[in-house]
C-alpha cells in the first residue's frame, strides 16, 4: 500500500499536543451529569422498553407439585451467523477496495465476490466518503461499490455495515470527502501543513495543508440531516443492514484530527455541535443499530459527553484499533452495557500478509495475537480489512485466530437445561438460556413457545442483555391446561425496538427447519415426576 493508504493513525495521535483546559471544558467538568467515571457497574439507564416479560424466577421448590427435566442440550463448538456478531470483510475501505483493484490488476466485481465468497466472513463492510454516496443535494448517488456488495451480500446470506465519512486523510490534498456541492457553502480550514507531525508522517509524501470543514455550519448541518434522511429512507430497516457507523468528527470519521488544531472555534461550539450530530443521528435511524466511536477526547471537542449521549440512545460502540490504545477507552469498551454490541478493527496489520509477520518465541503471530485481545473485549465483531486473497492464505497458515473467534466472539445461546413442573393445575415449561459467548445478548432475547400444529403460541422477553456473557437466565411459560406432547422452542433477538431477527441455538442437537427445538412434554401421570426427593 502507499505511504497515505497504510498510515498508522496511532502514530499520529501519539504525538497529539495536548490543548490548554478551556472555560467551556471546566464548566463540562463541574457538571455533576457529565463528571468522569468507570463504565465498569454504572448505570446508563434502559434502552429498551419492558414488553411481554417472561418471569425470570425465583422457581423454588414450594411453587410446584412435581417436576422433571425434560431437556438437555450440548454446547456447540461451530460457528454460527446470527444477528449481532461476526467477521467483517471490507469491500471498500478509506482508501478504496483491494491494492489490487486500486493498481488496476483485479476489476472492482471480482474483488467483492471473491470477499463475500471467504467462508468465515459474515458481514460486508464500505466505509467511503460522502462523496461517494451524494453528488447533488436532495438524492443519494451510491457508487457501484454499494450495489454489488449489496447484492453479493444476498446472494451468498451475508449482512452489510457501513460508514460515510466527511473527513479523510486518503485523497488529500487532491480530494476532499465531501462532495462537490457542499464545499463551497460550507466554510473550509486549514488545520495544518502536511509534514511529519509526532511519529508519523500522513501526508505520504504530499505537501499542502490538511483541511476540515466547520462542522458547526447551518449549511454542513442542513446538509448532514438531509444526507441522513436519504439514507434511513433508502436502508433503515432493510434486513441486509447489519449496523451503521454514526457520521462524526474528524480524521475518517474517528472523532479526532489527529494532533492538529480542531476547525472549531471553541470547545463549547464542538461539544454543542457533536451532540447536536449524535442526537439528530439518534432520532433519524429507528430500525437499523447506530455504532458510535469511542475515540477520547485528545481534540477538545466533547467527546466523552457525546459517547455518552449515543450509549444512553442505543448506540453500539466500537474502535478502529485494539492494542495500541488508550486505558480509557479499553475499560468502557469491557465494561459497556451488556446489550449493546462492540465493533473492533485494526488498521496496523490490515494486509494480513502472514509472510510478513512477525513470530514470537512460542509461535504465535503478532495479527492472531491483536485478534485474540478481542475476546477480552466481550467483542463482537472483528474487521478483515479488504485482502481477500491474503485473507484466505492467512487462515490457511495460521488458522487458530478466526477459529476462536468464530467460535467464542459474541453470544452463543442454548437451552442448556428445560425442566417440566406441575403447577396451577397444569404444566410449566421452566428454560435456562446459556450463554458460551464472550458477549451479552446485544439487545433483547425473545423466545417462543409453540405446538408443532399452531394450537397455541406463547412467547415473551428476558431482560435486555441478557443472559451475559458467559451466563445463564431462567424463564417459565405456564401451558395451556391439559396439553402433553411435543412443542418448539425458537429464539429472536431484537436489536432495535420492535426489530427482531431469528436465531440459530448454539447446541449439537438437531434443530428443526425453522431453527426450533422440540421438547417432549410428560403426561400429568407419569411415573417419573419428582418431588421433595
Amino acid at each position: 500500500m502507499s505511504g497515505r493508504s497504510s498510515m498508522r493513525r496511532r502514530d499520529l495521535l501519539k504525538g497529539a499536543a495536548m490543548l490548554p483546559l478551556m472555560p467551556g471544558l471546566r464548566s463540562l467538568a463541574d457538571n455533576p451529569s457529565s463528571k468522569d467515571h468507570l463504565w465498569q457497574g454504572y448505570d446508563f439507564g434502559s434502552f429498551f422498553p419492558a414488553r411481554e416479560r417472561l418471569n425470570q424466577g425465583p422457581f423454588d421448590i414450594d411453587q410446584d407439585e412435581g417436576w422433571q427435566t425434560v431437556l438437555f442440550t450440548t454446547p456447540s463448538e461451530k460457528p454460527l451467523r446470527n444477528p449481532g456478531m461476526g467477521l467483517v470483510g471490507y469491500t471498500w475501505e478509506e482508501s478504496g477496495p483491494s491494492v489490487a483493484v486500486r493498481e488496476g490488476r483485479q476489476t472492482l466485481e471480482d474483488h467483492v465476490e471473491k470477499m463475500a465468497s471467504l467462508p468465515f466472513v459474515d458481514v460486508l463492510y464500505i466505509r467511503c466518503d460522502w462523496r461517494n454516496v451524494q453528488k447533488q443535494a436532495g438524492r443519494l448517488d451510491l457508487d457501484p461499490v454499494w450495489e454489488l456488495t449489496l447484492a453479493a451480500a444476498k446472494r451468498h446470506g451475508l449482512r452489510v455495515a457501513f460508514r460515510i465519512q466527511s473527513s479523510n486523510t486518503a485523497f488529500q490534498p487532491h480530494q476532499l470527502a465531501l462532495p462537490e456541492f457542499l464545499r463551497s457553502r460550507v466554510p473550509l480550514v486549514k488545520i495544518g501543513p502536511m509534514s511529519k507531525h509526532g511519529n508519523s508522517d500522513p501526508s505520504g509524501g504530499a505537501t499542502g495543508y490538511w483541511v476540515e470543514p466547520r462542522y458547526d455550519h447551518p449549511e454542513y448541518q442542513k446538509a448532514l440531516t438531509d444526507l441522513n434522511q436519504l439514507l434511513a429512507s433508502r436502508f433503515d430497516g432493510d434486513p441486509l443492514i447489519e449496523w451503521v457507523d454514526m457520521m462524526h468528527i474528524g480524521f475518517w470519521g474517528e472523532g479526532h484530527f489527529g494532533g492538529y488544531p480542531s476547525p472549531f472555534p471553541d470547545f463549547a461550539t464542538a461539544q454543542r455541535t457533536l451532540n447536536q450530530m449524535v442526537r439528530m443521528q439518534l432520532a433519524t435511524w429507528k430500525k437499523t443499530p447506530l455504532a458510535m466511536n469511542t475515540q477520547p477526547d485528545i481534540s477538545n471537542t466533547g467527546n466523552r459527553e457525546a459517547i455518552e449521549i449515543a450509549v444512553r440512545g442505543g448506540a453500539w460502540v466500537r474502535s478502529d484499533s485494539i492494542i495500541v490504545e488508550e486505558p480509557v477507552q479499553i475499560e468502557e469498551l469491557a465494561n459497556r452495557p451488556p446489550w449493546l454490541a462492540a465493533i473492533l478493527e485494526d488498521g496496523y496489520l490490515r494486509s494480513y500478509d502472514a509472510s510478513k509477520l512477525a513470530v514470537d518465541a512460542v509461535g504465535v503471530n503478532e495479527l492472531e495475537n491483536y485478534m485474540l485481545h478481542v475476546l477480552d473485549l466481550k467483542t463482537n465483531y472483528w474487521s478483515l480489512w479488504t485482502e481477500s486473497e491474503h485473507l484466505a492464505l492467512y487462515n490457511d497458515r495460521f488458522p487458530r485466530g478466526f477459529e476462536r473467534l468464530r467460535t467464542s466472539m459474541g453470544y452463543r445461546l442454548r437451552p442448556s437445561w428445560v425442566w417440566q413442573r406441575k403447577r396451577s393445575g397444569t404444566s410449566e415449561l421452566v428454560v435456562a438460556i446459556s450463554n458460551r459467548g464472550v458477549a451479552g445478548v446485544p439487545g433483547v432475547l425473545w423466545l417462543q413457545i409453540a405446538s408443532p400444529e399452531g394450537a397455541f403460541k406463547l412467547r415473551g422477553s428476558l431482560d435486555p442483555g441478557y443472559p451475559h456473557a458467559g451466563g445463564l437466565r431462567l424463564c417459565s411459560f405456564l401451558l395451556p391446561a391439559g396439553f402433553t406432547g411435543r412443542v418448539h422452542l425458537s429464539a429472536e433477538i431484537e436489536m432495535r425496538p420492535d426489530v427482531l431477527k431469528p436465531l440459530a441455538w448454539a447446541c449439537e442437537q438437531p434443530a428443526n427447519s425453522d431453527g426450533s427445538i422440540s421438547i417432549e412434554l410428560k403426561a400429568m401421570d407419569d411415573p417419573k415426576w419428582r418431588k421433595s426427593i
